[in-house]
């Protein structure tokens, strides 16, 4: 058992309790509120923080041990050399407060094993296995011949293109076989594949509804990567549970997410980084990224005015501290969703109790300080109500528990 005392305790969910105390239990929540009303814990370990918070989702982000924009040197690396590399990016997760992953492509599934088990430290990782895409879709590396990257896309767990409801079908179960929590899909083109155009639909509607049935079979929710307005509303209308990146929703795109609710993942900070790092960028990617980054603010923005549910994901991938993009600046996209008009506390939401909800039947209890919670948790020096930006910094995050364990700072007693 443990005892956190704070100034400021943010649930996650409703209003902020000045004076709070929250008391982990093993690896649930026994108690989150005002410490007035707080449980009497004689001997109990205590830790005086400015402030307490649910653990921070990462929805959106890549284990996949790269250290370069250029996906196309992905299979030019060992699988082993890059599930190190992922080692070390798990660890900057955790120092960076992220508590729970959605990795919608990568080695997540395999490293989640790792986690589970004790033998690398790390956030709980729900992963998607190998992303499925369409024959010259967003997943597929367009500089090698078609039949090698046939042949890689059936061994691999990067990508795997599936042309054809029967094909998408076998592609899913896949992946299911791999244990995968989530299935992602590209339902349009992508900025950092060559060839293909942002906007374009890829996958017909036939197509996604056979993959959305298939993993609706195993409690499995789809994630849809979008960008254009077509490949938006197919990904709805076959029921998919979130929206990736979402550049060109407009009106009827966020009414569309209403109805179905379904959950748009902006991924604001990919956008940021590449921007900032444009000699790093291949110079396709950054033509594509060139045109539609003010467009895809402007639909952040849309979404929240319409009362769409977002969720915070990065679109993080690099591993280093040298490089932009990468594992443990994972802090940094609730400070963008806040420039595109959230406010702080409604970031915070975003980035703690609407990360389950990317996982459909297959979410935890997690997210919030609630009684029976997961005890992931994390505090500050700082108020990040006052100073959204603390959450980009991972020496502003004095302690880190997940699952009850304490992973970052000392204990206080």
């Amino acid at each position: 058992m443990h005892r956190i005392e704070a100034e400021l305790l943010i649930p996650g969910r409703g209003g902020p309790i000045h004076d709070g105390v929250v008391v982990l239990d093993g690896a649930r929540i026994g108690y989150a509120g005002p410490a007035g009303l707080a449980p009497a814990t004689p001997g109990t370990p205590v830790t005086r923080v400015t402030t307490v918070m649910p653990g921070m989702w990462e929805c959106h982000g890549h284990l996949i041990g790269t250290r370069t924009f250029d996906l196309g040197q992905l299979p030019l690396e060992p699988e082993a050399l890059r599930a190190a590399r992922c080692a070390r990016d798990l660890r900057a997760a955790l120092d960076a407060g992220i508590t729970s992953v959605r990795d919608v492509g990568g080695l997540g599934v395999y490293l989640a094993r790792a986690v589970a088990e004790g033998t690398v430290d790390g956030p709980v990782i729900y992963g998607a296995g190998a992303i499925l895409s369409t024959t010259g879709g967003h997943g597929d590396l367009h500089s090698f011949p078609l039949d090698w990257m046939r042949d890689y896309s059936g061994r691999g767990s990067l990508t795997r293109l599936a042309d054809g409801p029967d094909e998408c079908a076998r592609a899913v179960r896949e992946q299911l076989r791999r244990n995968a929590k989530v299935i992602k899909v590209c339902a349009s083109g992508g900025v950092l594949s060559e060839v293909d155009d942002p906007i374009h639909q890829q996958f017909t509607v036939s197509e996604l509804r056979v993959i959305v049935e298939v993993a609706g079979l195993a409690d499995r929710v789809v994630a849809a990567h979008c960008h254009g307005k077509p490949g938006i509303m197919a990904a709805l209308r076959a029921g998919v549970r979130t929206i990736e990146h979402g550049t060109y929703l407009d009106d009827e795109c966020c009414d569309a997410m209403r109805e179905t609710d379904a959950i748009l993942v902006p991924t604001r900070t990919i956008i940021e980084d590449m921007l900032a790092s444009r000699d790093a960028v291949p110079s396709y990617a950054m033509a594509k990224l060139d045109a539609m980054a003010d467009r895809h603010a402007q639909a952040v923005t849309r979404a929240y005015e319409h009362g769409v549910t977002i969720a915070t994901g990065t679109d993080i991938a690099l591993t280093g501290p040298d490089r932009a993009n990468a594992w443990g600046q994972n802090g940094s996209e609730p400070g963008y969703l806040v420039k595109l008009g959230m406010s702080p506390l409604e970031a915070i939401e975003a980035a703690t109790a609407s990360g389950p909800l990317t996982l459909g039947p297959q979410a935890p209890r997690s997210g919030q300080l609630a009684e029976g919670y997961d005890a992931d948790v994390i505090t500050l020096d700082a108020d990040p109500l006052a100073d959204i930006g603390a959450l980009a910094d991972p020496a502003r995050l004095t302690a880190v528990w997940t699952r009850g364990r304490q992973v970052k700072g000392a204990v206080i007693s």
